[in-house]
């Protein structure tokens, strides 16, 4: 209760002034659901300095994390009506406002974390994150997520007949319940605030995600098993409101970009770190980590490419994608 009080207390806040110009100080409110250890939330606090440091503190960006302004999908709904400037959300939440997004659902799409930089840096990443635009939400970066992998309460999951029965559960994305279907589990959306208590009552037997999110949410306390299978590699989005983006001068809006993009590779450092962090901190904590082999995965969700190419469009994507790996 007391976690919903307060952030609808800054949501209004938020309706009523916007983004704020304090003391000719511009603030922009940025809101993720994420712990402040992440490396997430520590890319962010790097865009400040660098943002108030460019703006000569004309600019700075204020950070609300761990769900105080609401789930990400919450966070873009205010950003559509731009009572919220800024938000971080996974590229899964983003395929149900701008459906082209849902390309990074497709399992096994990326063969490197090498061949998706090379995506997300080139042009194919800048037409991504044009796509929300027509939609009041303008991408203006993408932080390194890694690669989401099974995790599992009762049983360890080697192959895909090892998910059935399984209650698994999934964010609010169509490509993420459809990967679970194929591989045949059940899909179950909860928001990520209420998997703890979920996994620990048993309404799921288990969830995916990346090393990082599974130990600093402390599901390994819940979930015994972790399966590394690296099924999707989906990144967060950095967006802006488009109600904010169009009052920002264009010098406004070099300095926040800029700031975004040299925050970025220090994200990817941390996250790096990060990720070797969890895992030994996870495995130290009793928890079995496997490394199956990922064929039976792959062919088993094949029949989800077949079904986004009967969209021309995300048929033409998925093979400039694929050719970026060359």
């Amino acid at each position: 209760m007391k976690h919903k009080l307060i952030g609808l207390f800054v949501f209004f806040g938020i309706a009523f002034m916007g983004c704020n110009t304090v003391s000719n100080k511009r603030i922009i409110r940025l809101g993720h659901g994420l712990d402040v250890t992440h490396s997430v939330h520590q890319a962010m606090l790097k865009a400040d300095a660098y943002l108030n440091e460019i703006s000569e503190g004309k600019m700075r960006i204020q950070i609300y994390p761990n769900q105080q302004l609401g789930s990400e999908r919450e966070c873009l709904e205010l950003l559509q009506i731009g009572s919220l400037d800024m938000a971080k959300v996974s590229g899964a939440v983003m395929e149900n406002f701008a459906p082209k997004l849902r390309i990074f659902g497709l399992p096994f799409l990326f063969d490197s974390k090498e061949h998706l930089f090379k995506v997300l840096d080139g042009p194919i990443g800048k037409e991504i994150l044009s796509e929300g635009d027509d939609f009041w939400l303008k991408g203006i970066g993408f932080y390194d997520s890694g690669s989401r992998s099974f995790y599992t309460r009762e049983r360890p999951v080697t192959n895909p007949d090892d998910l059935k029965g399984l209650k698994i559960r999934v964010q609010e994305s169509a490509s993420a319940f459809e990967m679970v279907k194929q591989l045949g589990g059940s899909p179950t959306p909860i928001s990520w605030g209420e998997l703890y208590t979920a996994i620990q009552q048993g309404v799921v037997d288990g969830a995916e995600n990346n090393p990082p999110s599974f130990y600093l949410s402390r599901h390994y306390e819940v979930c015994k098993y972790y399966i590394i299978d690296e099924h999707t590699m989906i990144p967060d989005i950095l967006l802006v409101s488009t109600h904010l983006w169009n009052r920002l001068s264009t010098q406004e809006q070099q300095w926040l970009q800029k700031a975004i993009d040299l925050s970025v590779p220090y994200q990817r450092e941390l996250w790096i770190e990060s990720e070797n962090e969890s895992l030994q901190a996870v495995i130290d904590a009793g928890v079995e980590v496997s490394y199956p082999e990922k064929e039976a995965f792959q062919e088993a969700t094949l029949p989800m490419y077949e079904s986004f190419r009967e969209d021309p469009e995300i048929a033409e994507l998925i093979d400039r994608i694929r050719n970026e790996k060359n």
